[in-house]
């Protein structure tokens, strides 16, 4: 298959699910589902291309494909699509984390580990009173808030102890836009904030954040 194939699709999937968000909804929801899996295959087929480590290749498809399948269940709003969408989403970052984390905090001392452990569970406890998440979901949504710091820490770490900067920016810039393309969803789930492009910009970034990932995976 042509390199150049997949990405065609995915850039039409992409600029229909964000024309659906401003204009039409039924775009947005038919477009929606084929993100991922568009953007798996393009991993995909770039990957026969070219060398790409074949481990972290498998991770980064599997993370995606986590992410496709909360997509599909934050379709709807309904208590039981939205805890399985973030459970769907807790693992796909899982998988992210075994493609950056273990290879960032190699050999990383105890002592480095302990302030910046505090440091993300104070800005969870800060995020969680600030988006008033509360009830049911407010220990789900705060572990994987966590879950989100982690992916943070690791690009960072990746940042300052590696080399191939570049790439790690590349990470460190997915994982701030997937945290605040999250935050966004949050604060409309609970009422805290929805503006008249909330829908636009939460696909946004999340479509920006997976890219970047996917990029920064590859560069790797």
């Amino acid at each position: 298959m042509n390199q150049r194939t997949p990405i065609f699709f995915f850039i039409l999937a992409v600029a229909a699910n964000l024309y659906g968000c401003i204009a039409d909804e039924a775009f947005r929801m038919a477009a929606k589902p084929a993100l991922m899996p568009l953007l798996a295959l393009s991993v995909l087929v770039f990957a026969l291309n070219n060398r790409v480590d074949r481990r972290r290749l498998g991770l980064l498809v599997t993370a995606e494909l986590f992410g496709w399948a909360g997509d599909v269940l934050l379709m709807w709003s309904e208590f039981p699509f939205f805890a399985a969408g973030i459970g769907a989403f807790f693992i796909g970052h899982f998988y992210y984390l075994r493609v950056f984390g273990r290879l960032s905090w190699r050999r990383m001392s105890w002592k480095t580990w302990l302030p910046c452990l505090l440091l993300m569970g104070g800005t969870v406890y800060g995020l969680v009173l600030l988006l008033k998440i509360e009830g049911m979901l407010l220990i789900p949504m705060a572990v994987y808030g966590f879950m989100l710091m982690l992916l943070i820490f690791s690009a960072l770490c990746g940042l300052f102890r590696l080399k191939n900067k570049g790439a790690w920016i590349i990470v460190l810039i997915g994982t701030l836009l997937f945290t605040f393309s999250d935050a966004l969803i949050a604060a409309g789930t609970f009422g805290l904030s929805h503006f008249a492009l909330h829908n636009f910009t939460v696909m946004a970034t999340y479509i920006l954040a997976q890219v970047l990932l996917a990029v920064g995976a590859l560069k790797l």
